[in-house]
């Protein structure tokens, strides 16, 4: 009998193939992952709707030889949760898609200040100097052979939800919220690395600058930031991303994502506030009276309900409203929701794990009967901060702000099922 595998393809070649011991079916095999890698390749550079329309899908996928496997994971094609920009410096994670407490680093918040550098690991340089014992210039191996450390810990925008001071306008909760996320953070701690130069007693500031075009600088008090404070080079397993600092950032968890200074290149210890441009005409909280907060680092309490959420639509009966919360103060407690617009609350069920300074996951059963609701959740800290709603926060803070903006989020379901976000 021949087999022929195409027009060069004889009975004699099949023969020579089992004689070298290579088979028929190893031979469809590597062709197959070779047509694999070139499809990955193309299939990689469209957009999730065009790669789906190039693939054919079998009717029965137990009946035909799956893919070869690829150098890099891809996700399946049939998933188009993307980062949604919302500038020219900056793109906001899918909450409303996402799953768990961890945010997959491709769909990682993104904020930069000119542009993402491309950097040589090779040639990247931590300087630390100042008010040190020796000041030392490390390398990225350098540091590598302190010993690791890895946490779970958020990063927040202190510019998350800032659309939200004038009203309602973010029409999704990616819109709203999306300039946060959650990851394991692996690097070596800031306080191992200051013991090996030596910090002079005097010192109680520390700036950080990053290698970026736009030089990203800012003043962090000593004392606050060198118990949890990372020099991070690696992200969920992984070498940092370009868009999260590659090759070193710092991350300071729980602190406004602006501190966490990225493509980090240099810290200097002095005695006081440096007062770089990002720390005074920027990154301050406008009051009512005309005087600006400084130095406002942590994030305070803060939740959102991501389903049912603006954009989305439901059908009357059995829904289960989810969402999360997070503090830059430490672990939630407790996240209370309302489907009557605040006059009432309920108390959700925490899913684990509930960890401190992450993203932590609620719940709470739900039977829509099609009548016009607002749904809202407020959460408590182990502090024992309470997310304050919206009339609060303005009552103490106005409205000339751009940063900081922690209220109560409300979400309109309509008699169609329809959500919208809405102003109580």
């Amino acid at each position: 009998m021949t087999i022929q595998l195409g027009s060069e393809e004889t009975a004699g070649d099949a023969g020579r193939a089992e004689a070298e011991g290579t088979t028929l079916l190893n031979r469809r095999d590597l062709l197959a992952g070779t047509a694999g890698l070139v499809s990955a390749m193309i299939v990689g550079s469209m957009g999730p709707s065009a790669a789906r329309a190039t693939e054919s899908f079998p009717d029965d996928p137990t009946r035909v030889p799956g893919k070869a496997p690829t150098p890099y994971g891809q996700r399946s094609s049939f998933e188009t949760a993307v980062r949604v920009p919302r500038s020219w410096s900056a793109s906001l994670t899918p909450l409303q898609d996402s799953h768990g407490i961890l945010t997959p680093s491709a769909l990682h918040f993104e904020r930069h200040h000119n542009g993402v550098p491309t950097i040589n690991p090779a040639q990247h340089r931590l300087l630390i100097h100042g008010l040190v014992d020796q000041p030392w210039t490390f390398t990225l191996e350098d540091l590598k052979r302190f010993p690791v450390v890895s946490r779970l810990a958020f990063i927040e925008c202190s510019g998350n939800s800032s659309i939200e001071w004038k009203g309602p306008t973010g029409k999704t909760v990616q819109d709203t919220h999306g300039l946060t996320s959650t990851s394991e953070w692996t690097g070596v701690a800031l306080k191992t690395v200051l013991q090996e130069v030596g910090v002079k007693p005097r010192a109680s500031w520390v700036l950080a600058e990053g290698g970026d075009a736009a030089a990203m600088t800012r003043s962090l008090p000593l004392a606050s930031v060198l118990d949890e404070a990372i020099l991070c080079y690696a992200q969920n397993g992984e070498p940092l991303r370009p868009e999260q600092g590659y090759p070193l950032r710092l991350v300071i968890p729980g602190w406004e994502g602006n501190t966490c200074i990225k493509w980090l290149r240099r810290l200097k210890l002095g005695t006081g506030p440096f007062m770089t441009r990002e720390e005074t005409s920027q990154y301050t909280d406008l009051m009512p009276d005309g005087t600006a907060r400084q130095f406002t680092m942590v994030m305070e309490a803060k939740s959102v309900i991501t389903s049912p959420s603006g954009g989305q639509r439901i059908q009357p009966g059995f829904v289960e409203i989810r969402g999360l919360a997070w503090s830059g103060r430490g672990r939630i407690t407790e996240v209370e929701v309302s489907m009557d617009g605040g006059r009432t609350w309920r108390q959700s069920v925490l899913q684990d794990p509930v960890l401190p300074k992450c993203h932590t996951r609620f719940h709470v059963p739900w039977r829509w009967n099609g009548e016009d609701v607002i749904l809202q959740s407020r959460c408590l800290d182990e502090t024992g901060y309470r997310q304050p709603n919206r009339t609060t926060l303005v009552a103490a803070r106005g409205v000339n702000s751009y940063y900081h903006y922690n209220a109560i989020q409300s979400w309109h379901i309509a008699a169609d099922g329809q959500v919208s976000n809405v102003q109580p």
